[in-house]
């Protein structure tokens, strides 16, 4: 199933990239035996009979092939390293953005935009946002990672500044505005927040009400591995994206609507044929009103994880902590030893000063009503706790905060 539809004239040189991109593949002596007898494929369509490649499949090529740069200088970023172990990717030095800029252009050269996605330890999205920006020709402030007791100052420099734009990570912008809310500063400047690494946080919405009404959210879909696949605009639903032209989307039906990616620009450097993220989606129409097709993301199919032989819902847990009135946020931590879970714990975020969640109430109904806690650890229920923090977990390299934290206990 495609996120789109080609006449043959148009779908020509993308399909040259995508035989282009098999035949690589097909050098790597590990993945070779994969592909054969389809590079004779005669429509993009035909690429869904491939099979998918996943995250340690494209490290492997990656290991095994050297990028086309002869052409320009080329980026080496982290690919991956949020949840696992980080590897190395390619990207032009452009990030593939003026594509990007032709159909999706939140700026303009009237803006004041804070890139405020961190720019640290090889990270790509700081740099992305940048090309981006200097396309539109705006005014950057270039900001960075910002620490805790720093926001104050900051927020009202921005201020000062009228800032009209910010993007950044919706874990990193809920903490800006969370913030300003909380002090009650306001940027009534400020009218684009532009965000990619997660999905948005409804928690978001409350805030930019009270501390900047006139913003709106324009979202780009992606991964380090895929670059940019689609965007949204403030008319569209915020898990709602229009897949750039470049980008080819298919819904794996026999997969739980796994969503793939094949990366059909001319300058990818990545070997990205059917990349599989994790995520699951299906084809829509965006009531936004834009004719081309869409796709709904609708969540990561993989966080269920093992505690004592017994499958736990991350996603599903942390919802439910996430409906408590006095609980802005939640995160589950994982601890582990030898491989054995033993412990679980739910750290949880209040909703705003003043908010106290009754959190010994919430850990009896969180364990009474998941059957995996309450038989997994019925001879031990202390092993599993709801513990109220200022701050969660966070990857100090990319500012994004997964929803599981795995701790090896020593």
């Amino acid at each position: 199933m495609t996120a789109f539809s080609l006449t043959p004239e148009a779908a020509a040189p993308r399909l040259r990239v995508a035989r282009r991109t098999l035949e690589r593949l097909r050098s790597v002596p590990a993945l070779a035996g994969r592909y054969p007898g389809h590079l004779d494929a005669g429509s993009l369509e035909r690429l869904a009979e491939l099979p998918p490649l996943a995250k340690d499949d494209l490290n492997t090529a990656l290991a095994h092939l050297e990028p086309a740069a002869e052409r320009s200088a080329t980026w080496l970023f982290q690919s991956g390293g949020s949840t696992g172990a980080p590897k190395v990717g390619y990207a032009p030095t452009g990030f593939y953005m003026a594509g990007v800029h032709a159909h999706w252009q939140p700026l303009d050269r009237t803006d004041v935009f804070v890139n405020a996605w961190g720019a640290g330890r090889m990270w790509g999205a700081h740099f992305l946002a940048a090309a981006l920006a200097d396309l539109s020709g705006c005014r950057i402030i270039a900001l960075g990672s910002v620490a805790r007791e720093e926001y104050g100052a900051w927020l009202e420099f921005l201020a000062a500044r009228r800032v009209t734009a910010i993007g950044g990570t919706p874990s990193v912008l809920r903490l800006w505005f969370a913030h300003a809310r909380a002090t009650g500063l306001e940027l009534p400047s400020l009218r684009k927040v532009l965000w990619l690494g997660e999905a948005w946080q409804p928690q978001l919405d409350a805030d930019l009400a009270a501390v900047a009404p006139l913003a709106r959210r324009w979202g780009m879909f992606g991964s380090t591995e895929t670059w940019v696949v689609g965007t949204n605009t403030p008319h569209c639903p915020a898990d709602v994206f229009h897949p750039l032209p470049e980008q080819l989307v298919h819904v794996d039906a026999d997969a739980g609507g796994l969503l793939d990616f094949t990366a059909l620009d001319p300058e990818v450097l990545n070997p990205v044929l059917r990349y599989r993220t994790g995520d699951a989606g299906e084809l829509t129409t965006c009531p936004c009103g834009r004719p081309e097709p869409a796709m709904r993301v609708l969540g990561r199919r993989d966080s269920v994880v093992q505690v004592r032989g017994l499958g736990l819902d991350v996603d599903e847990l942390i919802a439910r902590a996430e409906r408590e009135p006095a609980v802005a946020r939640a995160q589950v931590v994982l601890t582990e030893q030898g491989g054995r879970a033993t412990g679980v714990e739910v750290l949880v975020l209040a909703a705003g000063q003043g908010a106290a969640p009754d959190v010994e109430r919430l850990r009896k109904e969180l364990f009474g009503d998941t059957s995996t806690l309450s038989t997994a650890f019925q001879h031990d229920p202390g092993s599993f706790r709801v513990r109220p923090v200022d701050e969660l977990v966070s990857n100090g390299r990319t500012g994004k905060t997964a929803a599981l934290v795995v701790r090896e206990q020593s």
